[in-house]
């Protein structure tokens, strides 16, 4: 037996509202979008099974928030990547809080004399990694967000728009202050391919 055909992209805001009560709603609704999900994910977590599982968990969430869908507001996978952003900013601060502890215990092994010349090289990447990250956390949410969006998920400003629920003449205004903060902060960093 086949499986059944995805739904038409017309389908997908009546899905929404119905995945909730409905499996097959829910079964159509994760044919169709798990593919974009997958993506989002992916790009901001290394590993694969972590994807699979923060992937499954964005399909329990709108389980959850189907009540809530307004396809006015969004499109059914933009509405699916703003519920991923909450699950995946949900794992990383559980993950930042295991790795301090790890980080703890790691904190006491014993350097070897042929690991200086390599610790070397990750302290400098690391400093530049945190000069950049410095700038990026001292951005506001909402320009930071903009930011990551279409420089990490290569989005358009348009799709940013529907990802966080406000206008692209927003979005574009939010990603040109961001633009101009960190290149006041740090004109030294090469300037992200952000151009819109």
């Amino acid at each position: 037996m086949s499986p059944p055909p995805p739904a038409a992209s017309a389908d997908l805001p009546a899905l929404c509202v119905r995945i909730g009560h409905d499996p097959d709603a829910l079964e159509a609704l994760y044919r169709a979008c798990v593919r974009d999900v997958e993506r989002f994910v992916a790009r901001r977590v290394r590993d694969p099974y972590d994807v699979a599982d923060l992937t499954a968990d964005v399909f329990v969430r709108a389980i959850g928030a189907a009540g809530g869908y307004d396809g006015g507001r969004a499109s059914p996978v933009a509405w699916l990547l703003g519920i991923a952003r909450h699950v995946v900013a949900s794992h990383h601060r559980s993950t930042a809080r295991e790795l301090e502890a790890v980080r703890r215990v790691d904190a006491r092994a014993l350097v070897d004399e042929d690991a200086y010349e390599r610790l070397a090289e990750q302290v400098d990447a690391a400093a530049r990694a945190r000069t950049l990250r410095a700038q990026l956390v001292d951005l506001p949410p909402p320009l930071r967000d903009v930011v990551e969006l279409v420089v990490v998920d290569d989005l358009p400003v348009t799709q940013v728009a529907e990802v966080l629920g406000i206008s692209s003449g927003a979005a574009r205004v939010r990603l040109h202050r961001a633009r101009l903060r960190l290149r006041r902060a740090a004109p030294d960093l090469a300037d992200p391919a952000v151009e819109v």
